[in-house]
């Protein structure tokens, strides 16, 4: 009989902990897995490229169950094929809804112009009868509340939240939703209704302590806005319930001194709360009036200055966003706007794919119409959905494809022609070592059950 052999995983990547741990992770079947400084070179053994044969040890059966260890007959790429081609599945919708295209703030590096104010009411019909058409054949349904400033819409938001509510009660739909919101009308009395409606994450941006989130995060009118976001943040932590605050941190050359000071704030009122998480991100050239004027970092300082304030954060008690594990998970990192049933839905009913392009025709794909129909440009959403691994072989090649198959940002590719790469991907190895950091507090990260 032919002994069986065992190749290692091409999605595979490893890195080690802080105390000297193996951690092991596979794009393709999204686990993660320690084994102890014992355990390690008998996996290591194992996982070279002439892989193993016959039968396997107790320690290395894991290593097949969970995808790092895979048959000789097995062909990686048909199933990385197999994976994208599921993102056109039928019975899953993610909408990216905008109750409003206003906005309270005129951020220094915002790209958006603010041309729209509240959703017309034929266009909020439109929404209303386009998800109840589409829930008999729903499995899953996820809405992004987006602006602008889509709190200055809270009545059309609790008026379509209300109608969703309704339509996936009657068809058992599992639904989703979250916001992104400058957090200014985040109020308790406010909070709890959207809590409610089942919005339950939440992307609130604070650049740094006071003076310095002020000088760059004001009023329309001009105005301070850091204390009344903080005291609806501290109001928020009294609620007990359950929910996700991503508080999402710009950074650029002006605030990079700024940032670790705000972090030890943020543990002081935070810290040890895990519905209260951290996501550092660098500022961009997004298409604002003011881009040539943006202190952005160099790419080398940005990519690890995110993973540097990251872990600062983790010391102080902040726990990493939710957003970077789930990022490294099969089809993680795929942008929503490379997904078929994925559409960005404006105040005046207009469709776009991407929230970062709104001014170019390209990303205008449809427009919402009152009855809920959606006429649709099927070759400007192709546009969109193509390009990714399916032609780039690069991306097709390489071991992060099964999470971003190569569609991490499709504007990026579009506008410079370059491959988009994510920072988790670029410093796969410390994102591994912070996971296990969180997840175990140094000590008691639970490895591959062991039969």
């Amino acid at each position: 009989m032919e002994t069986k052999r065992w190749l290692p995983s091409r999605y595979n990547a490893m890195s080690q902990a802080d105390n000297g741990e193996l951690i092991l992770y596979n794009s393709y079947s999204g686990a993660i897995a320690s084994f102890t400084v014992d355990e390690k070179p008998i996996v290591l053994s194992a996982l070279k490229r002439e892989g193993i044969s016959g039968d396997l040890t107790e320690t290395l059966q894991p290593l097949v169950e969970s995808g790092f260890l895979v048959g000789d007959n097995v062909d990686e790429d048909a199933r990385a094929r197999f994976l994208h081609q599921s993102l056109h599945r039928t019975d899953t919708m993610h909408l990216i809804v905008m109750p409003t295209e206003a906005c309270n703030f005129r951020c220094t590096y915002c790209y958006q112009t603010f041309p729209q104010g509240n959703m017309k009411p034929e266009i909020r019909e439109g929404v209303k009868q386009f998800i109840a058409q589409k829930g008999h054949s729903l499995q899953n349904l996820s809405i992004s509340w987006f602006g602008g400033e889509p709190m200055l819409a809270f009545d059309v938001i609790g008026e379509l939240s209300k109608s969703i509510l309704d339509t996936v009660r009657e068809h058992n739909i599992s639904y989703t939703a979250e916001m992104t919101t400058n957090g200014y009308f985040l109020t308790p009395e406010k909070f709890r209704s959207l809590l409610s409606w089942n919005v339950r994450r939440f992307m609130i941006t604070l650049d740094g302590m006071k003076e310095f989130h002020d000088s760059r995060r004001f009023l329309a009118g001009g105005g301070e806005t850091f204390d009344t976001i903080i005291g609806n943040l501290k109001a928020m932590k009294e609620i007990d319930e359950e929910f996700e605050i991503y508080i999402r941190i710009n950074f650029d050359e002006d605030n990079l001194g700024n940032v670790q000071p705000f972090l030890d704030f943020l543990g002081d009122q935070f810290g040890h709360d895990s519905r209260f998480q951290t996501f550092c991100r660098p500022v961009g050239r997004w298409g604002g009036e003011n881009d040539d004027d943006l202190p952005i970092c160099d790419h080398r300082v940005a990519e690890t200055k995110i993973w540097e304030f990251t872990e600062y954060g983790l010391d102080k008690g902040l726990g990493m966003s939710s957003i970077i594990e789930s990022a490294i998970m099969p089809s993680g990192s795929v942008c929503y706007a490379a997904k078929p049933h994925s559409f960005v839905i404006g105040a005046d009913g207009q469709l776009y794919k991407c929230t970062c392009s709104f001014n170019e025709e390209f990303n205008h794909v449809g427009q919402l119409l009152p009855d809920g129909t959606m006429d649709i440009d099927y070759d400007k959403v192709a546009f969109w959905v193509t390009g990714g691994e399916d032609k780039d072989t690069g991306c097709q090649a390489c071991f992060f494809r099964p999470a971003c198959q190569g569609n991490h940002c499709p504007l990026y590719r579009i506008r410079t022609g370059k491959r988009p790469c994510t920072f988790e991907k670029k410093k796969i190895k410390q994102v591994l070592r912070l996971i296990w950091k969180q997840n175990t507090k140094l000590e008691d990260l639970e490895p591959i059950e062991r039969s």
